[in-house]
């Protein structure tokens, strides 16, 4: 594991985060704190797959790590979460698979074709479980934090 070319993808992740922002229409006081969730994500992805975790529960850690440090993003900028989520997801979305799952069927080679998109829908699921779990974590943490809060103030 190479720490240049991590902080090299890294840095690649926040400028691809903040060329889809500019390409959405996003904010721009929002650019760097959706590039930073994207190139942090991207480098946590990045070392779980190089530890051997595989693509799918690697893509839902990184999820759930755009979808919990999103929310904290929004609630400090107070701007809508889905402004940092979507544009930080964008290094994760399983194109190059989709683009191999049309190809594969275009020239007929079914077999080969269903194994990309087995791989796309997992890859989807895994970041949409990804998702859901990191907005699971966030109400849990606010559930908890509010009850400490009540149970101070009495």
């Amino acid at each position: 594991m190479d720490i240049l070319t991590v902080v090299f993808e890294m840095l690649m992740a926040y400028v691809a985060t903040i060329c889809f922002g500019v390409i959405m229409n996003i904010p721009h006081q929002a650019f760097n704190s959706a590039g930073l969730i994207g190139g942090i994500s991207w480098g946590f992805y990045w070392v779980i797959s190089h530890l051997g975790v595989g693509i799918a529960f690697g893509n839902l850690l990184a999820a759930m790590l755009i979808s919990i440090l999103s929310m904290y993003a929004a609630r400090y900028k107070r701007m809508p979460v889905i402004i940092f989520n979507i544009p930080s997801l964008v290094s994760f979305v399983p194109g190059g698979q989709a683009y191999q799952t049309i190809r594969n069927f275009a020239i007929g080679h079914t077999a080969t074709a269903w194994g990309f998109l087995m791989q796309v829908v997992v890859i989807a699921g895994a970041l949409a479980m990804g998702f859901a779990l990191g907005e699971l974590y966030h109400q849990i943490g606010l559930h908890h934090w509010h009850r400490l809060l009540k149970r101070q103030s009495k």
